[in-house]
């Protein structure tokens, strides 16, 4: 239950729905935001939120999710029940795309139930119709249209219909020569089509001179448009084959609409499926940029928000230099009623809402913007009580108003109930309605009720803090720059600071002292208390904080001495055992040597000289002991000094190979080139290589990408290619491609030029020629009309001079003549 009617657009709700349903891309989805709904059921909350969850993880990780379009095809799927009907045109387009984007997306979720458990398992019971697309793939062209080959016989139709319109155009192109030739017809008149008949214009003064039929004249009467007599019966042989082709048209779409009818009862929950991903889709991307998160959740009812943003004032504040301030609210079976009390225009209000918004978000299955350590309880009942229901019909007052909510409350609240209610008690004489407020709060404390409510009485502050269940909250204010700080301070109640706004304002002095005298001593004092209350919790909290710096620092200090000693004595105990291990060789060696001399001794029975010669021996083998080492470290010495004289000699011959490279880049050979290289355009547009195939290569040009044949590119210097890193961020090849399959959704193969500039409109055809080549389209048209010619020769003179044009022409008589230039592109 939530409370009252209007509850969503108290709380600004319905604003959040209009963003979630701006990220929809069909009609379906938008119907199933406006029927999201608040729910109290722990499984399905849960089901939503971990299913929003995942989808943000695909917008995030995935180099794209398949699928752009959604079309709702149930309405016509509906209408093909019916014996007799079938599609149009555009509604085959429709299902085609719509069938081609769910069987992506079923394929998609295949075999990624651990990522995304609660998607696929939706995705799993979803049947795909391929059958039906083969069938639509057979009879729609990708531009809409019915194929040639969608039956045989249409196919013969067109073909003869191709054929007779040629012949006529020929002979009309004659007729018209003839005319001018004549005196009969202007020298820059074309063929024109009245009522879907080729016509010649010529001057009303002349009509008789041409035998034939006038179909029409112009507004001024000064044109009459004829159809010459002898290709009447040609006209109407053409007529004739168009209306077949229709009805040809009309027998292929009924025999279609016979086979889709028994598929019908089983299409429709596919469609079902595709409106609820655009819906999740759309609950994902709102997240994202709200930059929520998916918190803990129980199933009491209980609040615990840290970093807690309301989504609408963020959004405001996000493009400005203003920062909005987080709120940490904790609300559970001890603490259950909050009653925040301050200066107005200092954030209570923003609170309450924030309180009520974000709980219903949650409960809606909408991910919230709070720290990932916040809970999240689940309330069975939100009566809130905010802003002024005065009714002159209903014969209520503002504070009539707030008392019938407050009878609402009492009658449903219990201890799953969140109860949120604005300036509390106002309305009516102060201390009536301060006692009757009180008296309130009261019984609701003892329903077990939570809650957020805001307050300026002080009667409810000094209840809140001698009441069990009900906490005091400050919203915090700069008494010495007179500024709030929209800062929510659980413990302690907050002043209304209103004397001193009164005197920044510029109140007379007189009249604050006589208010003062009036309104008595001890509730200014009360005042002031709380003033120095919050001046002495601001030093407390800045000395604190001083101290919480101080201690970091010196935990640091002793860290980095703690492990300077562990250094230490590590390296002190490998030196010891290094030198133990050296000791010891020199040791067995000596004692070897010791040996080895006295049993030469003994073998020479101690002769003097023998003697003599032996310990000779073993003084020398102590100096080469001795010597040994003295070299060992010398030498050790020696390579720690080469290596710090290479790296210095390398760090040279860096300075001076960095130097020297930019003298040095006109000198490099010519290389092939390679995916990756930058390259210069014909017109001097540097891009980047994404592909190259046998003559031509793809290029990006910051998001575009377009192909170019090899032999017209250049390869860019160093410089050039850091200069366009700089200037042009590079977009990724998935972005590309993103970018790349919109513009081909969007892009349509002929463009109006009429009534432009002759500048205006070749700017126009170069911009469009560079998108159709980057869309791979190799025929389009352009309409700029006959007039006086200067604008077609304008354009036609630039299609010369573009090595990417194969080449151009005037358009068939019936479909606009030399109004519209055919151009065939070379890709």
């Amino acid at each position: 239950m939530v409370y009252p009617e209007n509850f969503e657009s108290k709380i600004k709700f319905d604003k959040i729905r209009q963003f979630v349903q701006k990220n929809c891309l069909s009609d379906m989805g938008r119907d199933l935001v406006e029927a999201m709904k608040f729910s109290t059921e722990p499984t399905e909350i849960r089901e939503r939120l971990e299913e929003t969850q995942e989808f943000m993880s695909i917008l995030e990780e995935e180099d794209q999710f398949p699928g752009d379009h959604f079309s709702d095809a149930r309405p016509f799927l509906n209408k093909v029940r019916v014996e007799g009907l079938f599609l149009e045109v555009a509604e085959m387009v429709a299902l085609k795309q719509s069938l081609e984007s769910l069987t992506a997306i079923v394929r998609f979720f295949h075999g990624k139930d651990e990522r995304y458990p609660r998607l696929t398992a939706q995705a799993g019971d979803i049947q795909l119709f391929p059958y039906i697309l083969q069938r639509l793939d057979s009879i729609v062209s990708r531009h809409g249209s019915i194929k040639d080959t969608a039956s045989p016989e249409l196919g013969d139709i067109r073909h003869r219909l191709q054929r007779k319109q040629n012949g006529i155009s020929r002979r009309m192109q004659a007729l018209l020569q003839q005319a001018q030739t004549e005196g009969w017809a202007e020298k820059d008149t074309s063929i024109a089509i009245r009522d879907g008949r080729m016509v010649i214009p010529v001057p009303s003064a002349y009509k008789r001179k041409i035998n034939g039929i006038v179909h029409d004249e112009s507004a001024t009467g000064k044109t009459s448009y004829i159809e010459p007599a002898e290709i009447v019966e040609t006209n109407n042989e053409i007529r004739e084959l168009e209306l077949e082709e229709k009805r040809e048209i009309t027998r292929i779409l009924r025999r279609f609409a016979e086979d889709l009818r028994p598929y019908v009862d089983d299409l429709i929950p596919a469609y079902d499926f595709l409106a609820y991903i655009d819906f999740v889709r759309a609950k994902a991307a709102f997240s994202l940029y709200i930059e929520a998160t998916v918190p803990a959740f129980s199933e009491r009812p209980e609040m615990f928000w840290y970093s807690a943003r309301h989504p609408l004032l963020w959004l405001s504040l996000k493009n400005s230099d203003k920062n909005i301030v987080p709120l940490k609210i904790e609300i559970d079976e001890t603490q259950r009623i909050i009653l925040i009390s301050g200066p107005n225009a200092g954030g209570k209000s923003v609170c309450l809402q924030t309180a009520g918004l974000l709980q219903y978000m949650f409960q809606c299955g909408l991910p919230v913007p709070v720290s990932e350590a916040s809970r999240f309880g689940i309330f069975k009942k939100i009566l809130i009580d905010m802003g002024d229901e005065q009714s002159i019909e209903n014969d209520l007052s503002t504070y009539s108003s707030h008392l019938i909510n407050m009878k609402n409350f009492l009658r449903y609240g219990d201890e799953n109930t969140l109860i949120l209610i604005d300036e509390f008690g106002t309305g009516t004489e102060p201390m009536l309605g301060g006692a009757i407020a009180e008296a309130i709060l009261k019984t609701l404390n003892q329903k077990q009720v939570k809650g957020v409510i805001t307050t300026h009485y002080t009667n409810l502050k000094h209840f809140a803090a001698e009441t069990t269940g009900i906490e005091n909250g400050a919203m915090l204010y700069d008494s010495h720059r007179m500024l709030p700080l929209f800062e929510l301070c659980i413990g302690k109640p907050g002043s209304s600071f209103a004397f001193e706004i009164a005197k920044k304002i510029g109140l007379p002095k007189e009249i604050l002292e006589d208010a003062a005298s009036k309104i008595g001593e001890d509730h200014i004092n009360y005042d002031k208390h709380l003033k120095d209350i919050a001046r002495d919790k601001r030093y407390w909290e800045e000395k604190r904080r001083r101290i919480h710096e101080n201690e970091k620092r010196l935990d640091e200090v002793v860290e980095k001495y703690r492990q300077e000693l562990t250094e230490a004595s590590r390296l002190r105990k490998e030196i010891i055992k290094e030198a133990q291990q050296k000791a010891q060789e020199i040791i067995h060696s000596a004692n070897k040597t010791i040996e080895q001399t006295i049993r030469d001794i003994r073998e020479n029975q101690a002769e003097k000289e023998k003697t003599k010669e032996i310990r000779q021996k073993m003084e020398a083998e102590k100096e080469r002991l001795l010597s040994e080492q003295a070299s060992a470290e010398e030498e050790r010495i020696r390579k720690k000094m080469e290596k710090l004289q290479n790296r210095e000699k390398n760090k040279k011959t860096k300075n001076k190979a960095s130097a020297s490279t930019p003298a040095s880049e006109g000198t490099t050979t010519e290389l092939p080139l390679q995916k990756g290289d930058f390259v210069s355009l014909p017109n001097k547009a540097i891009g980047e290589i994404l592909e190259i195939n046998d003559k031509t290569a793809v290029i990006a040009l910051g998001n575009l990408r377009t192909t170019a044949k090899l032999s017209q590119l250049k390869r860019a210097s160093a410089s050039q290619a850091k200069k366009v890193a700089r200037t042009q961020p590079q977009a990724s090849y998935a972005n590309i491609r993103e970018n790349i399959s919109q513009k081909r959704f969007d892009f349509k193969p002929d463009i109006d030029l009429r009534g432009m500039r002759g500048e205006e409109a070749l700017q126009k055809v170069i911009t469009f020629l560079d998108e159709a080549v980057m869309l791979n389209y190799k025929e389009v048209r352009l309409l700029h009309g006959t007039g006086t010619g200067a604008l077609r020769q304008l354009i036609r003179q630039y299609l010369s001079t573009n090595p990417l044009v194969a080449s151009f022409g005037d358009e068939q008589i019936q479909l606009g003549g030399a109004g519209i230039t055919v151009v065939k592109l070379d890709i």
